[in-house]
């Protein structure tokens, strides 16, 4: 009687601590995106990183992480946008006369600050899964087209971004721990993404990782430098 009692006791014991010790869908994905990060070359090296400049589509942005300065060059429509992400003050040039128009200069500080934040998540999302007003959810494990298991991770946002209400699944290599493919949902009740697309060909720029010159039918960034040194004038002259 004693040993079953004993036995009843340590079966009792191991099951609270394994209830204890299970992780959340929200904690297993922090886990995960930690992961991501440290492969891609660590949180410390990403926050150094000082400039960055990438050709997206038709345009072409310049990036002072430090400061929050962008410069959007964007040819088609003859068209430099000076802008600070963080204050939205800045200036532009059409055709390249300065514009001094107080509501047309407004409209286009906006959309060079829409465009950067379109542009660069197309480049640094992996490094923006645990930002402030992003809530990341553990959904389950999927084969990616090279065989692969991947643990896919659902993003979505809170008062954050200019599209709060999409949503994204991400694809995380469990070989790699790197970010292989993306889907994005226009809406969070959407049941069937827009687009599924690949993530790859990860390059070395200075001390982390980037993926750019996709897969072709990927998309997403081209021509990535990541400098320390630069010109500052970029920023302030046309």
């Amino acid at each position: 009687m004693k040993l079953a009692i004993k036995t009843l006791l340590f079966f009792t014991l191991c099951f609270t601590i394994n209830i204890t010790q299970a992780q959340t869908p929200t904690e297993k994905a922090n886990k995960i995106a930690l992961k991501v990060m440290e492969q891609m070359g660590g949180v410390e090296n990403w926050n150094n990183v000082h400039y960055i400049k990438w050709d997206f589509g038709k345009r072409t942005l310049h990036w002072d992480k430090w400061t929050g300065n962008v410069r959007v060059e964007n040819p088609g429509q003859n068209l430099v946008v000076l802008v600070n992400i963080n204050t939205l003050k800045g200036k532009a040039f059409k055709n390249g006369e300065v514009i001094t128009d107080l509501n047309e200069l407004n409209k286009l500080l906006t959309q060079g600050r829409k465009w950067w934040i379109n542009d660069s998540y197309w480049l640094t999302m992996p490094w923006k899964l645990l930002d402030p007003g992003v809530s990341l959810t553990y959904l389950k494990t999927e084969k990616l087209p090279n065989k692969n298991t991947a643990d896919v991770l659902q993003m979505t946002f809170e008062n954050v971004g200019v599209t709060p209400e999409n949503k994204y699944w991400v694809y995380v290599d469990q070989q790699e721990n790197l970010v292989k493919q993306w889907a994005f949902f226009k809406s969070f009740n959407d049941e069937k993404p827009r687009f599924t697309k690949a993530w790859d060909n990860y390059q070395t720029t200075g001390n982390i990782l980037l993926s750019f010159d996709r897969s072709q039918g990927a998309g997403g960034p081209k021509n990535v430098i990541v400098k320390q040194q630069f010109n500052s004038n970029l920023f302030t002259d046309l």
